[in-house]
């Protein structure tokens, strides 16, 4: 097993065939593809759905051997102001393509720019028409100028499902000879929220202990086990006030979590608990008061032990 790669770019898809899921934006980018052509796009949606991954695999399926050459990769959150727009993206724009009709700037992060910068892009974006094609990459695309989002495709990328997300992990299952089991998948799956990067070097931490189980993957992830949350709360809404807090304590003690970290658990494990609906809505929004007690600093034990005696 090869330990030095960094398998998110090691399994990278390099054709727009070995993509996972995302149909209904591949198919569109291979049309323009055969047809040698492609407009101004923005790709929007949250991290981890496949975005860059795509842009690549278009760059290098347009200019082949000389895809490094006529395609620019930059981080706008890096550098947000004017001058990333006036120098490095201009300059890039500017020069002729190599053995093609045109070249590609790929801005990732881009509703991270000023609004200034946003409409020094637009004004590149129409002087180097004839030449350049740009891929605005960004989690939302309203933060976009309205006449940034009228030059181009918007095409938005969605969440994956277990399904595809299992898939690509057993494709690198197999690639490294790992021993993964179902739960272990199905844990990677629940904590990574169908973001593919996160699931796929939490496979990698979690191969580094031996064998991929649902233990391993909640040992590196560093989140609380579900069972033991639910397990907590049931002891508070059944009025065992100092029983839960001692499973408080041993999530936080025992298991090294943050308070941030046992909150998230229990929004996931309210909506499991067997309790009506009235008393599960209240929960819902105490436990929203007290996560903005905790971003606003206050400490995590009283909060915490506060937030238990107020479900009991």
């Amino acid at each position: 097993m090869s330990e030095m790669q960094v398998w998110t770019e090691k399994y990278r898809p390099q054709k727009l065939d070995e993509v996972i899921d995302q149909k209904h934006v591949v198919e569109r980018l291979k049309a323009w593809v055969k047809a040698g052509s492609i407009p101004n796009m923005i790709f929007a949606g949250r991290a981890g759905t496949g975005k860059t991954t795509i842009a690549l695999c278009l760059a290098k399926e347009l200019f082949g051997k000389y895809w490094r050459e006529n395609f620019q990769e930059t981080n706008a959150s890096d550098e947000r102001g004017i001058d990333i727009v006036r120098n490095k993206i201009k300059d890039f724009a500017r020069t002729k393509p190599l053995e093609s009709d045109f070249k590609i700037v790929f801005l990732d992060e881009a509703d991270a720019l000023t609004s200034d910068a946003q409409q020094a892009l637009r004004r590149t974006i129409e002087k180097y028409s004839g030449i350049c094609r740009f891929i605005l990459n960004c989690n939302y695309s309203s933060r976009l100028i309205e006449p940034i989002q009228s030059r181009a495709t918007v095409f938005r990328f969605k969440g994956l499902n277990e399904e595809h997300v299992k898939e690509y992990l057993k494709r690198i299952s197999n690639g490294e000879k790992l021993k993964a089991d179902d739960d272990g998948l199905h844990a990677i799956y629940e904590l990574s929220e169908g973001d593919l990067r996160k699931a796929t070097n939490m496979l990698q931490a979690s191969a580094a202990l031996g064998e991929v189980t649902k233990k391993t993957v909640y040992d590196v992830a560093m989140q609380a086990k579900p069972k033991d949350i639910k397990n907590m709360l049931d002891l508070a809404v059944s009025g065992k006030f100092s029983e839960s807090r001692k499973k408080l304590y041993d999530i936080m003690i025992n298991q090294g979590l943050s308070g941030e970290d046992i909150i998230k658990g229990m929004h996931k494990e309210i909506f499991s608990l067997e309790i009506d609906e009235k008393k599960r809505l209240e929960m819902i929004k105490q436990l929203g008061e007290y996560e903005f007690r905790l971003n606003q600093g206050a400490n995590p034990d009283i909060q915490l032990i506060a937030l238990l005696a107020q479900f009991s």
